[in-house]
């Protein structure tokens, strides 16, 4: 006698969604006609594949990353505290000081912290002059993020090569993009001012090797107005139009 697998399975996580009782019968009537031995086998399949599309719709967690407004994100940064990039090319370690700019650093260390920059791409590189990243890889993502601002930070430190600011458009728009300047851009830069909260510590001939041959044309600057359809596609938009981009693999908080 076929019992729908919400009844043999007493995990009480969910209930079983409306097409896994149909799914099952379904099998069931394909699968009677085999040797006793083949139908086992056929249904322990079929568990086993139901439990894995049942988890994964109904089961997983909501990102924190969708709700920009959840406290974890509030959270006061350590004074100093380094944060790993692994890219496609290398790894590059970056050493944050609070006392730089502390509401940048604040939401750097959170964003890292809950994954925003995980999978993301290093689309704007510009050879010897700076590589900025921060466009989520999942757009619907990245969209929630795109006007959570944060008060601007007085400047501290110049905009030397290997520091990393925050990029922006307008006073007190500083969200979630950043860049690492590749040289000294203290004479453009510090007047504006791009704030910086950080430096590369180790992997600089990593960060000057990323893939450049795009310039701004893979979505450029937040003030050249041309981010809408990365925002829109996140990873799948990069990946189709612009295959050769690197990614940062993992962002993470170390010792």
């Amino acid at each position: 006698m076929f019992k729908p697998l919400s009844a043999l399975i007493g995990f009480g996580v969910a209930p079983t969604p409306w097409y896994i009782v149909p799914l099952e019968y379904a099998f069931c009537l394909i699968f009677k006609y085999h040797s006793g031995v083949n139908v086992m086998i056929s249904t322990f399949k079929l568990t086993l594949a139901t439990l894995a599309i049942t988890g994964f719709l109904h089961c997983r967690p909501a990102s924190r990353l969708s709700d920009p407004g959840d406290p974890a994100f509030q959270m006061q940064a350590p004074a100093i505290f380094n944060v790993l990039l692994k890219t496609t090319k290398g790894d590059i370690l970056l050493e944050s000081r609070r006392e730089w700019a502390p509401n940048g650093v604040d939401r750097f260390y959170n964003l890292v912290r809950h994954g925003y920059y995980n999978n993301s791409p290093l689309f704007r590189i510009r050879a010897g002059t700076w590589a900025q990243f921060g466009i989520a890889a999942d757009p619907r993502v990245a969209q929630v993020w795109r006007t959570r601002t944060i008060p601007d930070d007085p400047r501290v430190v110049s905009n030397q090569r290997g520091t990393v600011a925050f990029a922006f458009k307008d006073p007190n728009a500083r969200t979630t993009q950043v860049f690492i300047n590749l040289r000294d851009n203290s004479s453009t830069h510090d007047t504006v001012p791009f704030v910086p909260f950080a430096k590369v510590i180790s992997g600089m001939d990593v960060a000057d090797s990323l893939y450049s041959g795009y310039g701004e044309r893979s979505a450029g600057g937040i003030r050249g107005g041309r981010q809408d359809s990365a925002f829109a596609g996140g990873n799948r938009y990069f990946k189709q139009y612009f295959p050769l981009l690197d990614y940062i693999q993992k962002a993470s908080i170390v010792k």
